[in-house]
């Protein structure tokens, strides 16, 4: 394939959220490890996808060594506005890399087929529009965007350029929530009913609490660029270096993370969001200046549609977790329960006698023995029966990535025109519920969202699910 047709493909490429992978299990009485069709394979110098990184703070640095493991990948641009990150993306990735302040100018060279966006929240829109209208694939950090206006303009330059958008909540390729789907669909938990999701933290780090370089000044992170559209201020590196924990450069903790399990229920479930929105909690801990909660929970109802009954899901982010912290979904049912987290997928069984129960210690022992009687006529005993295991694991393969397999999907859409597994409309439909966990927070209402037309609708307003 020459550079022509290669790029012709990069525009051709469909972003639909079909053709999921293939998955097998290896399977023993009670547990079973999950496997899957890599999409890798051995390119040649003319299938090459030659790809810029716009941001390359630490989000950006993983997402640039991630993407370049991948066989036929290569770096050729970097840009960033802080100058020791773009020394160091030189480090990492050579000396012969072009880079920039200005991701305008990358989005000119022909060198570059795809871009990979990892900056601040309030910048995503307007990188995502520009690059897919310069004529790039674009793999975009969740959320999406910031706020949730600002999506319909990047789903129009998607569907105007036809050029790959995929966005980058890498459980939407998940081998383990993929499984998740596959039992959900195959009524292993009978009826779901409730669904509850936590991401949890126990450390600085988590918390945001990143390392700022002493005398660094606003020439060096060049501050005014930053700012965007902002009203100017004077610099403030924790504003710079710790930018998710200010509402006018990030999405705080819901934008962050409830993003994730958000991306992750909709895939299990086969859902296009909620109808109503709740959200509350409170800055208990990380007293540091910043004016987003390091506790949220959230509540958001889900109407029964075609492709799942009603359902209520629970969202919980906890910075201060004294536990430990950690990442599980939990699917509930009138049978059962599947309980995923970062390395597997458990799923439990519990068997309610379908029989009416009898209750009639408070009746007459006459009373007592006519009912008895009736039970036993109406209700028999039932047969004797095979017991099925109550609980069964299913592991994800040693060193499995689902970052990895995440990018690998991104390029296997571009080479090969298949479907994207986070386009446009699938990220808005896990952002926007995340973001307007925001709204609900900060002004202390329930929001109504149409998760089909993907519109925050009027107190009086029903949605279209």
């Amino acid at each position: 394939m020459n550079r022509k047709s290669f790029l012709t493909k990069i525009g051709a490429a469909s972003t639909a959220l079909v053709g999921l992978p293939f998955i097998k299990t290896q399977a023993s009485a009670d547990a079973g490890v999950l496997h899957y069709e890599k999409r890798s394979a051995g390119y040649s110098a003319n299938d090459q996808i030659q790809i810029a990184l716009i941001g390359t703070g630490w989000m950006g640095q993983v997402n640039g060594n991630t993407a370049s493991e991948l066989p036929g990948i290569k770096i050729t641009a970097a840009c960033d506005l802080y100058e020791s990150r773009i020394r160091r993306c030189k480090e990492l990735w050579g000396d012969d890399i072009f880079t920039t302040r200005d991701y305008r100018e990358i989005l000119n060279r022909d060198d570059v087929d795809a871009v990979i966006i990892s900056t601040t929240d309030h910048w995503h829109d307007i990188q995502a529009i520009d690059s897919l209208n310069a004529g790039k694939a674009v793999f975009l950090e969740k959320p999406m965007v910031q706020h949730v206006d600002q999506a319909y303009a990047v789903l129009d330059a998607e569907k105007k350029t036809g050029n790959v958008l995929q966005i980058g909540s890498q459980l939407t390729s998940d081998i383990l929530y993929l499984k998740a789907r596959d039992m959900v669909r195959n009524g292993e938990i009978g009826k779901l009913v409730l669904v509850e999701g936590n991401f949890d933290r126990h450390s600085a780090e988590g918390a945001w609490q990143y390392s700022i370089p002493p005398g660094v000044t606003a020439e060096q992170v060049d501050w005014d660029t930053y700012l965007r559209d902002l009203p100017y201020r004077e610099f403030d590196p924790k504003q710079f270096f710790r930018w998710r924990n200010y509402r006018e450069f990030g999405t705080g903790s819901s934008g962050d993370l409830f993003v994730h399990l958000l991306s992750a229920v909709h895939l299990v479930t086969d859902s296009m969001g909620p109808s109503t929105i709740m959200a509350t909690g409170g800055l208990r801990y990380w007293h540091d200046g910043r004016d987003v909660p390091d506790v949220m929970l959230g509540m958001l109802d889900y109407q029964e549609t075609e492709s799942h009954p009603a359902f209520n899901l629970a969202l919980r982010v906890n910075f201060i977790d004294g536990s430990g912290g950690g990442v599980t979904i939990r699917f509930v049912g009138s049978e059962g329960e599947i309980v995923v987290d970062w390395t597997n997928v458990r799923l439990r069984k519990a068997t309610m006698d379908k029989r009416p129960p009898v209750t009639i210690n408070d009746f007459s022992s006459e009373t007592r023995e006519a009912f008895q009687e009736y039970h036993r006529a109406n209700y028999p005993e039932p047969p004797p029966s095979v017991i099925p295991p109550s609980e069964f694991v299913y592991n994800a393969p040693e060193g499995y990535d689902s970052r990895k397999h995440h990018f690998e999907n991104f390029f296997d859409s571009i080479r090969n025109n298949t479907p994207v597994y986070q386009n446009g409309t699938v990220g808005l439909r896990a952002a926007a519920p995340a973001l307007l966990s925001n709204e609900s927070y900060h002004e202390k209402r329930i929001i109504n969202w149409d998760p089909v037309s993907m519109k925050v609708m009027s107190s009086g307003q029903s949605g279209s699910n």
